[in-house]
């Protein structure tokens, strides 16, 4: 056991059994304040690390959606960028678009001191934010890639007519008492008996907020993650080793994701409009990927066009990312639909 699942084990001893989202949130804040995850070397792989196709084409979109708002100075903003990878790739494509990168201020949102290190090597005119809210004021046009799924999610089992919270002691997770809860009844009013429900408190509050903010000031959020529109049961899960790992075997020391709900997304980001989600699959391809990955296997060696073949599968296909993925866009009303969304 480590130090900090020893800690975390007493203060449960101490104080009793924890909430999920205060449970899971630690365990990450340990995970990604020691480590960085990404790649062969670490425990997971994101769309930025497969094919620089990825970033360039949310670029493209976030350079799209800026001229359909009539261009003007802007920030450009990444929540959890990893390395930095999407954003240098993005940068590079919409650069293609006249005034955008002059217009834009650079902004990373970035708690991690391991990732955000990697981030300043790769962009070193990024300026640096712990929070969402420690933004400066203006139009913002921002992406979020594989965010959402890592923020701290409560999980509750429908009893009869009553609700049981899920719950982590000693020994393992435990359900709560049973106990009525007219919000979770609105917001699942037909799950059978038995069934769990999922919520991200803090995943709602980003989205107000950037909802609030585009609606009033201009801009743009994507959100690219795995998930789905509605749904329920447990999608709690723990990877290690780019593989699924036993969640409480070693808290701190695994990657804790759980399921986007998009509809609670949309919902929360009101009074801004929602598109979407849509699989990343035909999200991409409506931007222009088979386009993009045919001009660079173009004249490449046999060995270099079947990485970006495999590349493009595995971004795209039904059985790989691209329907378990998903995008969806917040925009000002009355703004022109963005690319890759029906409108």
């Amino acid at each position: 056991m480590t130090g900090f699942a020893a800690a975390l084990r007493t203060r449960i001893e101490a104080r009793g059994p924890l909430r999920l989202d205060a449970w899971m949130a630690a365990c990450n804040d340990r995970y990604y304040a020691t480590r960085d995850p990404l790649g062969a070397g670490g425990d997971f792989t994101t769309a930025p690390e497969i094919s620089q196709m990825f970033g360039e084409l949310l670029g493209l979109w976030l350079a799209q959606a800026w001229v359909n708002q009539g261009g003007g100075p802007f920030l450009l903003a990444e929540l959890g960028p990893g390395r930095g990878t999407l954003m240098r790739d993005a940068l590079r494509a919409a650069a293609v678009q006249p005034g955008f990168t002059e217009a834009a201020r650079l902004w990373l949102v970035e708690r991690s001191p391991t990732l955000g290190a990697a981030q300043r090597a790769l962009l070193p005119g990024a300026r640096s934010a712990a929070r969402l809210e420690d933004l400066p004021g203006g139009p913002l046009f921002l992406v979020a890639n594989e965010f959402f799924d890592a923020l701290p999610i409560r999980q509750f089992q429908r009893t009869e007519s009553l609700w049981r919270e899920r719950l982590v002691g000693p020994d393992g997770f435990l359900w709560g008492a049973p106990r009525p809860d007219a919000g979770l009844d609105a917001r699942f009013p037909h799950l059978p008996d038995g069934a769990i429900a999922e919520t991200s408190p803090q995943s709602e509050a980003i989205a107000a907020h950037l909802g609030a903010r585009i609606a009033l000031g201009g801009g743009a959020a994507l959100v690219v993650d795995y998930g789905a529109w509605d749904g329920h049961g447990d999608t709690l899960q723990a990877v290690a080793g780019h593989a699924f790992a036993d969640p409480l075997a070693a808290p701190g020391e695994a990657d804790l994701t759980a399921h986007v709900r998009f509809r609670a997304l949309a919902e929360a980001g009101r009074p801004a409009r929602a598109f979407g989600p849509v699989g990343q699959g035909p999200f991409l391809e409506r931007l222009g990927i088979t386009t993009r990955a045919q001009a660079l296997a173009r004249g490449r060696p046999p060995e270099t066009r079947a990485q970006i073949a495999a590349a493009h599968r595995r971004l795209t296909h039904p059985d790989e990312m691209g329907t378990l993925f998903q995008a969806l866009a917040l925009l000002p009303a009355g703004a022109p639909a963005p690319p890759g969304f029906d409108g």
